[in-house]
């Protein structure tokens, strides 16, 4: 391929772009790998299993529910991957049926050794007498009551099964002669949203015996429900009893969502709450062994025009609840635990503000402790100096720290003012339910900026206090959410700083939030949906000036996921340019490297190991130096880029930066965790098992948090 002279970008073909639903499901496929490697610690391979099993479920209820969505309106669409719709989802089923095939092989070799560790899975028909008597009175006690048998006839129409329920399709037939003695049909749900999916058989054991057993057997709670199904239909003999799983839709789009007597966002995003509950049926998961009829009973009721919706499973269905079985307490089936240093500004002075006003601070989640973040909001909250605080939220969990201590600010007079993204999806009942709790304490909470499609990504905060030179402002900046349970296992970067310029912009940024100021300008911070896309081109564009004079030009680009068309482009013509690029990217990736005459400089890695990598680092080797690196909260996604307000921030600070550039070289360097995307679409890991030194970015970060000290090549 050469160079397109018209305007310099080559065009997008299905030859030189990835698909980017089946580049998702290739991520889950390197997830699924980390279960697969022996060197992993069996309860963190039971983790990764589950890791995919949640994935796929999210992966059907958004984008799988989206092209069944394209399917009905007859929208044919299609991307540079030249793909309509009902071809990719054939190739979806074909692709996950695979995927899901591989990952119930590896449980049942998983849950094997777990076995021999005296960690293990039981039958009913397994127990003895005394244990059987314990599950009884278990189950009478504790999950009988819960349980709502519903019978379907012709008074009595077929229930409405919820998104992501476990249920019990039953057959039966009455015992009593003098009766129609047909096949009746009845729907059972396993209530999981109060019951354990998976019940620990000690646990019952000593609550109903009183007996002090040691040791890990478990049972599936539908297994306890199915042996007990006689005491839900007294007179009725049960002929036949299979589980199934739906997956609906649940990609709720908010633009379209307005009508007339919602008068509010949140309004809107309590109705769309509700009727994600109501999405049509994407995916229903049933036995590999389910009767034919009892298949065709389910098919006809849930109202599937497709074959590619039902996926038959090996073995019990769904695998995200395998979470529950890290409780365990085997610390050697487990990583080693690993305790977050505090970093050594904040650990040698407790005046947090004066750290900050001395130098920038660089905090590497989850390598450095989140503590300082959650302190930031803290201090602000108790000092009296502090005048007023300002930040956006995207997904904070329950019970937040940060959130407590914005509370808490309002408490002690002070101006809290934060803009909180209600359309945070899967987050909008929690973020509605701690929104309420900041508009009670007097909070100035705003939900969105001007048009409602538009979310709010951005990370970023900002104190305002009065000091004896005159008010002073300070800001975090960061690459991931205000949350303590996730920054345990992201890999984030936040960054403090009271530079003069920065703090502009962050004030600037709040007043065209919180108000009506389209033509806000900035002048160091990067801002979208208005300035980002634009800037960042501008900035390869440079690379590409500087290679096609004859200089050495390069790109270092790290991210979650890559899918905009023009950056695509602009990334194969800087290649063609003879700039190097390396992409490190850990999810999708539309970009296809290694095509000759188009991306033969491109190199494209994926990071997968311990800790989810989640930071974004945007490296520019011939840009001004205050340009030349730069973080933030924006992957290159058409949704980040122009449909959402994000914040990409650039390090000043010449230490600051040296740190971001020892980070990128030990991910580049990293073989342990990496995956290299080759020509033809494949992903191919570089470590091998034989290979007991090969070099481990994570393990690098758990020594020192920003890594090896070189810079890139």
């Amino acid at each position: 391929m050469s160079e397109v002279e018209a305007g310099g970008l080559p065009p997008l073909t299905p030859d030189n772009f990835i698909n980017r639903e089946l580049s998702t499901i290739d991520f889950q496929k390197r997830v699924l790998a980390l279960a697969e490697d022996e060197s992993t610690p069996l309860l963190e391979r039971v983790k990764f299993i589950a890791i995919v099993g949640n994935n796929l479920d999210e992966f059907f209820m958004v984008r799988v529910g989206a092209y069944f969505q394209k399917l009905q309106f007859n929208n044919p669409r299609t991307r540079p991957d030249g793909m309509t719709p009902m071809q990719l989802l054939q190739l979806i089923h074909t692709e996950v049926s695979a995927l899901i095939a591989r990952q119930r092989r590896l449980r049942r070799e998983v849950f094997a050794l777990l076995e021999r560790e005296g960690i293990r899975f039981i039958n009913t028909d397994q127990l003895d007498q005394s244990e059987r008597a314990a599950i009884s009175y278990y189950f009478r006690a504790e999950v009988f009551p819960l349980l709502t048998p519903l019978a379907v006839d012709h008074a009595r129409p077929f229930p409405f099964i919820s998104n992501l329920s476990l249920n019990l399709g039953v057959y039966l037939e009455r015992t009593n002669g003098d009766m129609n003695n047909g096949i009746d049909f009845a729907r059972v749900k396993v209530p999981l949203d109060v019951l354990p999916r998976i019940v620990r058989l000690e646990s019952v054991l000593r609550a109903y015996t009183g007996d002090a057993h040691a040791g890990y057997r478990f049972l599936w709670m539908e297994d306890i429900i199915a042996d007990y199904l006689s005491d839900l239909f007294p007179g009725m003999q049960i002929r036949e009893t299979f589980p199934f799983r739906i997956i609906r839709n649940a990609d709720i789009d908010y633009e379209h969502e307005w009508e007339e007597d919602l008068l509010d966002v949140k309004s809107i995003i309590e109705q769309g709450v509700r009727e994600r509950r109501f999405g049509s049926v994407v995916r229903l998961g049933v036995p590999e062994v389910i009767s034919q009829r009892m298949l065709n009973r389910l098919a006809s009721s849930l109202e599937l025009p497709n074959t590619q919706e039902v996926f038959r499973i090996d073995g019990k269905l769904g695998s995200a609840d395998l979470f529950e079985l890290l409780q365990v307490e085997r610390a050697d089936l487990k990583d080693p635990a690993y305790a977050p240093r505090l970093p050594k500004p904040f650990a040698q002075s407790d005046d947090y503000f004066g750290v900050i006003r001395q130098q920038d601070v660089i905090v590497h989640l989850p390598y450095d402790s989140f503590a300082p973040v959650e302190d930031f909001f803290k201090r602000a909250a108790r000092d009296p100096n502090v005048l007023a605080i300002k930040t956006t939220l995207y997904r904070v969990g329950k019970n937040s720290p940060v959130v407590n201590a914005l509370m808490e600010a309002r408490d002690n007079e002070k101006q809290v003012t934060v803009l909180v993204e209600l359309k945070a999806r899967f987050d909008e009942e929690n973020n509605l339910e701690w929104v309420t709790a900041l508009e009670e304490k007097g909070v100035h909470v705003i939900y969105g900026v001007e048009e409602l499609s538009v979310k709010t990504h951005a990370k970023i905060s900002l104190v305002v206090r009065r000091e004896r030179e005159g008010l002073r402002r300070y800001v975090h900046l960061g690459t991931g959410n205000y949350n303590a349970a996730t920054a345990r296992l992201y890999a984030d970067i936040g960054l403090f700083t009271c530079n003069p310029e920065v703090a502009d912009d962050a004030s600037r940024l709040f007043n065209r939030l919180t108000g009506y100021a389209p033509n806000t300008r900035y002048q160091r911070l990067l801002v979208a949906p208005e300035y980002l896309h634009d800037s960042l081109l501008a900035l390869i564009d440079n690379e590409i000036a500087v290679a096609r004079a004859g200089g050495d030009a390069r790109l270092i680009f790290k991210m979650n996921q890559l899918e905009e068309d023009s950056v695509i482009q602009k990334l194969y013509q800087a290649s063609q340019a003879g700039v190097k690029i390396d992409l490190i990217v850990r999810g999708l990736c539309c970009l296809r490297p290694g095509l000759r005459g188009l991306s033969d400089n491109i190199t494209v890695k994926s990071i997968v190991g311990r800790y989810l990598e989640h930071s974004r680092i945007y490296y520019f080797r011939n840009a001004p130096p205050e340009q030349q690196l730069y973080m933030g909260s924006a992957d290159l996604m058409r949704r980040n880029l122009l449909n959402r307000v994000e914040v990409v921030f650039p390090i000043l600070d010449p230490r600051i930066q040296w740190r971001a550039l020892r980070i990128l070289q030990t991910d580049l360097r990293d073989i342990k965790n990496s995956w290299v995307l080759r020509s033809d679409c494949s992903y191919q890991r570089l470590w091998q098992p034989s290979d007991q030194t090969a070099f481990d970015s994570h393990a690098a970060f758990m020594k020192d948090s920003f890594g090896v000290c070189e810079t890139p090549n």
